[in-house]
Formats: structure tokens, C-alpha cells, sequence
């Protein structure tokens, strides 16, 4: 890709109600006490080059061979939907945040299988939440004002619709639809051999965030979030 051309796409895409959302994949890392990080779907780079800076030793998974590595130490090129877990060995963390509503949802149970058979510790995941929710922020100072405000009501009353069946791309299911409670989620993980045990949520984005630990990697024990 050209740079003017990936500069175009990169201030497209990071635009200011993305920021928090980008910071927090790196700060929900902190507490794990993790070095070697997976991240998976680097996109434009921009949360490599943070985990890169914070000192984690990343190494990114993506279906793209020409992607670049933004300080990454390797990169992988994959398919989720044909994931080989021995290929993702080693690693104390994968970060998968915003790809997994990409796949069809019953094509979600497989992948977390292969996260879990990787032998990770740690999961940290996001995907976009629309359950009810509502937001209002207001900024005034002499010189300007801002207001922003939104409400999700009602999702769980109507099927997601899927933009294009076959577009990568186009998402394929979000949070709070019907048949895909957070509820519903959760027991993938758990299916999987992951036990949710933190969520958070970013407002402007919209997302959920889950912080799962590989109940393979210790003794089998509840799940500190359940549904």
C-alpha cells in the first residue's frame, strides 16, 4: 500500500472515539503479568506499535501477507477459520479484539477451541456491544462547546442483519441481537475451555472487552464472571 494511501486510511479509521478503545487492549494486559503477546488482526497498527512501545514482545496473526509489523517481532499469516493451534504456541496472552463478529457466529466455537488449544494463558477479546445502553458527555469552555449523546434500546427483538454474506469484512453478528446475548458469549467461551473472569465497556466505540483465562492452564475452578 502506498503511504499516502495508508495514511488516508490510517487517520480514517483512528479517529477520536477509537483512542480509548485501542488504549484499553493494551491496559487490560497490565495486570496479567504477560510478556509474549499474540495479537490477532493488527489492521492499520496501531495497537502493535503500543504493545510494542510498552515493552511486550508482539508478534501479530493476520490473514494478510504484506502486513506490515509496526514493531512486531514476527508476524503469521493465517486464517482464522482453518487455525492451527501449533502455530500459536508459546504465548502468554492473545489479544483478539474486533475480528471475531467478522466470522459467522457458529465459525466463532472453533477458533476459541484453537486459542485454548494454543496453550495461552490469557484471552483478551472485544467485539461490538449493542445491548441497552445510553451515553451523554457534554465539554463547555469559553471558546466551545461539544455534546454527545447516544442510546441502544431493543436489539434483542430483531436478527442482526448481515450487510454480505461472504465479506470478510462486513460483520456478521454483534452483541445484544437476538441469539447473541453476552450471555450467549460467555458460554462460548466456557465451551471453549475459557472462563471470563473481567469485562469492561467502551462507550464511543460500543464494545465489550473480556478478560478469559485458560482453564486448561490451571486447576478447573468457576468462572469469576458468569452469565
Amino acid at each position: 500500500m502506498e503511504t499516502a494511501e495508508f495514511q488516508r486510511r490510517w487517520h480514517a479509521y483512528y479517529t477520536e472515539k477509537r483512542i480509548v478503545h485501542q488504549w484499553l487492549q493494551v491496559h487490560l494486559l497490565a495486570p496479567l503479568g504477560v510478556r509474549r503477546v499474540l495479537e490477532v488482526g493488527p489492521y492499520l497498527g496501531l495497537v502493535t506499535a503500543m504493545l510494542a512501545g510498552a515493552g511486550y514482545e508482539v508478534t501479530t496473526f493476520d490473514v494478510d501477507p504484506g502486513n506490515r509489523r509496526f514493531g512486531a517481532r514476527d508476524h503469521i499469516v493465517g486464517d482464522l477459520r482453518q487455525l492451527d493451534a501449533a502455530r500459536i504456541a508459546g504465548f502468554d496472552a492473545i489479544l483478539c479484539c474486533e475480528t471475531l463478529e467478522h466470522l459467522h457466529w457458529p465459525d466463532v466455537d472453533p477458533v476459541l477451541r484453537g486459542f485454548s488449544a494454543s496453550g495461552a494463558p490469557f484471552l483478551v477479546m472485544s467485539v461490538p456491544y449493542e445491548g441497552f445502553q445510553f451515553g451523554l458527555s457534554l465539554y463547555v469552555n469559553r471558546h466551545t462547546a461539544r455534546r454527545r449523546s447516544f442510546m441502544r434500546k431493543f436489539r434483542f427483538l430483531r436478527r442482526f442483519h448481515i450487510r454480505d454474506d461472504n465479506d470478510f469484512d462486513a460483520h456478521k453478528w454483534e452483541v445484544g441481537y437476538k441469539g447473541h446475548s453476552l450471555g450467549d458469549l460467555k458460554a462460548k467461551l466456557l465451551a471453549a475451555g475459557w472462563a471470563p473472569e473481567r469485562q469492561e465497556f467502551t462507550a464511543d466505540c460500543r464494545s465489550v472487552f473480556l478478560v478469559c483465562r485458560n482453564q486448561a492452564a490451571r486447576p478447573q475452578t468457576a468462572a469469576s464472571v458468569t452469565t
